[in-house]
Parts: structure tokens; sequence; C-alpha cells
């Protein structure tokens, strides 16, 4: 493994996940969130996003952490591996809850509320971004290792392997 990205729901897990992968691997980790957000709330230009996302997969090794499905294609046709992270829809509402108030290295600001928006994303993920993702897992899914974990436990468990 040289280039990985983490995908899934929010509140999944996604950058717990590749922090613990980063640990285990050395592999450099890339935020998109930090990418895409300033820390006053607003968004670079897509030109901005797509340059510096560019710049990140013509690197030798990276694990790129979330999803951007308008992106995921050109990480995908660049990376070795993929986990994807479908765990149940309340687990992912819980981990997003759980995550309110605290500071993370993966984001740019303190969430200090679950905004109904945000949380309708969430609510909608299964069926409006997993059946995408799946449909290009399936394309991609040649010379590359891919890991689907549906519980916790699970990606734990991988996590834990010998190196």
């Amino acid at each position: 493994m040289k280039k990985a990205i983490v995908i899934g729901c929010p509140g999944a897990g996604k950058s717990t996940f590749a922090r613990k992968l980063r640990d285990r691997t050395s592999l450099p980790l890339y935020y998109l969130d930090m990418i895409w957000h300033r820390a006053d709330g607003t968004n670079i230009p897509r030109e901005e996003f797509d340059r510096k996302l560019g710049e990140i997969i013509c690197g030798k090794q990276w694990i790129i952490d979330g999803n951007y499905l308008r992106t995921l294609e050109m990480r995908l046709a660049a990376c070795d591996t993929v986990f994807l992270l479908d765990y149940p829809l309340e687990l992912c509402l819980a981990g997003a809850g759980e995550r309110i108030g605290k500071k993370r290295e993966d984001l740019p600001w303190v969430e200090t509320e679950l905004d109904m928006e945000f949380r309708q994303w969430i609510v909608d993920f299964p069926n409006d971004q997993l059946p995408r993702i799946y449909d290009m897992l399936e394309k991609y899914r040649d010379g590359r290792d891919i890991y689907i974990f549906r519980r916790r436990e699970d990606a734990n468990e991988y996590l834990a392997l010998p190196g």
C-alpha cells in the first residue's frame, strides 16, 4: 500500500481510521476537509481544490481522507487501496454527535452543533451517495485492494494485523 483513500458516511470515523492507518504505515495523510474549508467556514474555489488534490495525487505515497464525490473517481484512478467504512446510519449519526465541541486535526474549526442540514446529509448518505460509491468501486476494482468494513470492530481488527 502506497496510495490509499478512506471514504464513508460522515460520522463513521474516517478521520480516526485514517490517523491510525497513518500511524501504522507512516504514509502522509491529507484531509480533504482541511483543503476545501477555510477556518472562517468558507471554501476555496473548486479550481484551487482540484489543483491541490492533483498535486497530492501526483505524489508517490499518501492517504487521502474524505468523500467529496465530485473528485472520487480521480482518487480511485490513482490509488492502490480503498477503505470504505459502510456503517449503520445510527452509528454515523452518533459519531457525528460525539465530535461536537472537540478540536480535531481534520477540520479547521470546532463544530458547535450538529446542524439540521448536515444531519440530513448524513441521513440521506446511504441512498444518495453510497450507491454511487459502490458503482465507482466496481468500475475501479481491478488492480486495487478494496476493504469494506461494516462494523468498527472489523476496521479495528484490520489495523491490529501485523504490518
